[in-house]
């Protein structure tokens, strides 16, 4: 089968590379469709996510969706034909966060398309790869590939409203417009938010987010006078998420939100170091709250995506094909004209 195989930062690379052996809980599945994440292009543009840093060749890739070719011997739940989008976490079942419900905290997680281990977890950036039937989850309709690729996303998005608490007529922030800033609030507004406001560097993802159901977004790009100017005159925000990843606008998020209010922290910030605003923390009593991944809401987004309760069209702006796919890393870089960019395969 061909894959794409990163082997370090803008070195991208087509090869050939042989099945896995299908063991008796996996089936194999043809990818069909494979959505570009912020950290994907990290590894690609810098070779790291953070502290994970690329040291041997990695397949990138864990926004995929496809369909069963094949089945293992112990397999029961699946058929082949079936159309299924994947969870690309495997988690032990069996350490102590994952007893307490907490699978995203995994000691011993497999994540794919992550090089947060060695040797890496490659993703499923090719045409088969092999998983865990419980990794699986059917799609019953038509669901095009590309809309079913979103559910990873959507479950960062879910899991993240979830730690905000009841937003069930709260006045929520939301700190970077990318994909998952655009689908946490939606989530948001799922869940009952009554109103949102978003804020980012460039125009044009603001406008998709307005054109989305934001209430309010501010260019943040000069200053954050006006974002905390509407935050005064609201009272300030109940529930800030800070989806972009800048240790800026996660201390812009200290600033605009109540006393008493929640920031959820759901972007990764560099590696190393970050001055926060600690102090406000501790004389506001604000709840600075960690979103990792996500935990028990996968077949919640599917669920979503399926009966467009959320409906991620507006964010699908590029499609490629695996053969270009650098030129949909480069697409997918340049947010003044994408928000989501999928391969094809």
């Amino acid at each position: 089968m061909r894959a794409c195989v990163l082997h370090s930062a803008k070195d991208l690379r087509i090869e050939e590379r042989p099945e896995a052996p299908l063991a008796a809980h996996e089936v194999r599945v043809r990818v069909r469709a494979g959505g570009i994440c912020g950290s994907d292009l990290h590894y690609f543009f810098h070779g790291r996510v953070g502290d994970f840093v690329i040291r041997e060749p990695l397949v990138p890739g864990h926004e995929f969706a496809g369909e069963v070719t094949e089945i293992g011997t112990g397999v029961t739940r699946l058929r082949p034909g079936q159309r299924v989008c994947v969870n690309p976490a495997r988690n032990c079942g069996t350490c102590p966060r994952c007893r307490e419900g907490r699978p995203n905290l995994c000691e011993n997680v497999f994540f794919m398309g992550s090089a947060s281990k060695f040797p890496h977890m490659h993703g499923g950036f090719a045409e088969f790869t092999t998983v865990a039937e419980s990794q699986c989850f059917a799609v019953s309709g038509e669901l095009p590939f590309e809309e079913m690729a979103f559910a990873e996303p959507l479950s960062v998005a879910l899991h993240a409203a979830l730690r905000g608490g009841n937003l069930m007529g709260r006045k929520v922030l939301v700190t970077g417009a990318g994909p998952i800033g655009q689908l946490v609030m939606l989530a948001a507004r799922r869940g009952g938010a009554a109103h949102l406001a978003i804020t980012d560097m460039i125009n044009q993802p603001l406008q998709a987010a307005r054109n989305m159901g934001a209430d309010e977004s501010f260019n943040v790009s000069g200053g954050t006078e006006a974002l905390l100017e509407a935050s005064r005159r609201i009272g300030g925000f109940d529930v800030v998420f800070e989806a972009s990843g800048a240790s800026p606008a996660l201390n812009a998020g200290l600033l605009a939100v109540r006393a008493g209010g929640i920031v959820v922290q759901v972007g990764s910030l560099p590696g190393g170091e970050t001055p926060v605003m600690a102090n406000r923390i501790m004389a506001r009593e604000i709840d600075l709250r960690g979103a990792f991944r996500f935990g028990e809401v996968f077949g919640d987004a599917v669920a979503c995506l399926e009966k467009r309760l959320i409906d991620v069209r507006p964010l699908l702006t590029g499609t490629y094909t695996m053969d270009t796919a650098s030129q949909a890393f480069a697409a997918a870089q340049d947010r003044t004209r994408n928000l989501k960019v999928v391969i094809t395969f």
